[in-house]
């Protein structure tokens, strides 16, 4: 009988941690950028145009240009698309829309990988409240990633927490995963799922972890360009993501400003130093 196979997992050492962070911050400032500059009339092309230029001008190269062919450097999905919207020059936002923001940047050869979903001028309270949630979902993600816990931890404190706040479509198919020297490694990191099982998670394990929420249903359907996802009923979705490294004092959230500090403070009653 044979095993089936546990996914290879990259330990980085706190010196390749710390070259992520510079990576991660990058992102997060790209994405600050981005946030302050969405508004009714921008188009998404506009938005990648900033993002590239603000990326290449303070030494990084962007992740997602070119990777398996992808055209642009962010993602940027509109309402019912969920994930990796192709930017176009044609695609203006209106009021009320949402838009999911996802950027990646390698510095020095290790990459950062975030994502944001930012309301365009006033939405509904639906929206913001899916916006919320999603959101949320993502840091009680992010708090159960700590030494010795396994790796579907983080898969069902996401779960737990969007189901405890209604009746919302978790988008399955699409995930979490390693993050390093590469954009995309093992493991795939679900958004839903029992927790005690797969890898034990050890420090210097580095991973993407990224809730996908819908108003509607959780189907999804992959449309011709070969990219965008989008809901099958059409229902808005959102999206957010952080890049973080597990470390004996806790979860370092690599794309967020603080670390993570204040999220994460909240959450456990302590922060990762």
């Amino acid at each position: 009988m044979f095993r089936r196979r546990r996914p290879a997992i990259q330990i980085k050492t706190p010196e390749q941690v710390e070259l992520m962070r510079e990576a991660g911050l990058l992102v997060a400032r790209t994405l600050e950028l981005l946030r302050e500059a969405v508004k009714p009339g921008i188009t998404t092309m506009d938005l990648d145009v900033l993002a590239e230029t603000h990326i290449r001008d303070h030494g990084g190269v962007p992740s997602f240009k070119g990777y398996h062919g992808f055209p642009a450097t962010i993602c940027a999905s509109v309402n019912e698309e969920i994930v990796h919207g192709i930017p176009r020059a044609d695609k203006e936002l209106r009021d009320g829309d949402v838009i999911s923001i996802d950027c990646g940047a390698i510095v020095q050869g290790w990459h950062g990988d975030s994502a944001v979903t930012v309301p365009v001028g006033e939405i509904s309270a639906e929206r913001r409240r899916l916006l919320e949630v999603t959101e949320a979902s993502l840091w009680a993600g992010l708090a159960a990633g700590v030494v010795g816990a396994h790796l579907t931890d983080i898969s069902h404190a996401i779960e737990s927490h969007i189901r405890s706040q209604g009746r919302y479509g978790i988008v399955e198919g699409y995930g979490g995963h390693g993050i390093g020297t590469e954009m995309h490694m093992d493991p795939l990191i679900a958004n839903h799922g029992a927790p005690g099982y797969g890898p034990v998670l050890e420090p210097g394990m580095c991973f993407a972890v990224e809730p996908m929420v819908n108003l509607g249903g959780k189907d999804t359907l992959e449309l011709d360009d070969g990219w965008t996802v989008v809901t099958v009923d059409g229902s808005v979705s959102a999206h957010f993501e952080h890049t973080f490294a597990v470390t004996p004092q806790g979860p370092r959230v690599l794309t967020a400003i603080d670390e993570g500090r204040e999220w994460l403070a909240k959450l456990t009653g302590s922060s990762s130093s």
